[in-house]
Order: C-alpha cells, then sequence, then structure tokens
C-alpha cells in the first residue's frame, strides 16, 4: 500500500498546507493574531500526537479519526459564526466541513474488507 498511502498522504499534507493559510488568513481579517508556533497548535488541537511509526492501517485509523475530529470541531463553532452572521466564516467552515467528510469516507473506504 506504499505507493497508494504515500501519494493520499501527500494530497491530504498540501491540502492541509493551503487550508492552514485560509484559515490564518480568516483570522486576521477578523483582526485577532494567529497561533504561530508549534507549540501554541498543539495547544489549540483537539488531534493528539501519536508517538512512534504505527502500521499502515493504523495510519488510516489515526487519519479518519482526526478527518471526524476537525469536522466536530467545525459543526461546535457554526452556530456561533451563524449567530455572529459572519458568512465569510461559515463559508469557510462549510467547504472545510465538505472536504473533511469526503476525506473521511475516502480513508474509510481502505479499511473495509
Amino acid at each position: 500500500m506504499f505507493q497508494t498511502l504515500h501519494l493520499m498522504f501527500e494530497t491530504q499534507y498540501n491540502e492541509l498546507a493551503l487550508a492552514v493559510d485560509l484559515l490564518a488568513e480568516r483570522i486576521r481579517a477578523l483582526g485577532f493574531p494567529t497561533p504561530a508556533t508549534y507549540s501554541e497548535f498543539a495547544r489549540l488541537s483537539s488531534i493528539k500526537e501519536t508517538a512512534g511509526v504505527p502500521k499502515a492501517e493504523e495510519m488510516i485509523k489515526l487519519l479518519v479519526e482526526g478527518q471526524e475530529s476537525v469536522v466536530r470541531t467545525a459543526r461546535s463553532i457554526f452556530a456561533l459564526v451563524e449567530k455572529a452572521n459572519d458568512e465569510a466564516t461559515a463559508d469557510l467552515l462549510t467547504q472545510r466541513i465538505q472536504l473533511h467528510e469526503k476525506t473521511a469516507w475516502m480513508l474509510r473506504s481502505l479499511l473495509e474488507d
């Protein structure tokens, strides 16, 4: 599964790098500073770092959990964003939810027998 996973992980990595930039720009547009260090990101993250090098199937399971965690986080703040009439952030959240749900089901499909 190395080649398949390598390409999928690379795609996810590149997409997430772009997402970080979009999210940081939105935070700045709202007038707030963005997290800028690994320790700040780790403190704010609901996804905990995994020690060691998991086997391929475990990596996939961990990625599914991470994708689902992002969706839960985005959904948990959606009502707040709507109450603030912040359509731009609501749109960004909707896009993130759609992408992470799609990525989660694609990863889950690799775990099916």
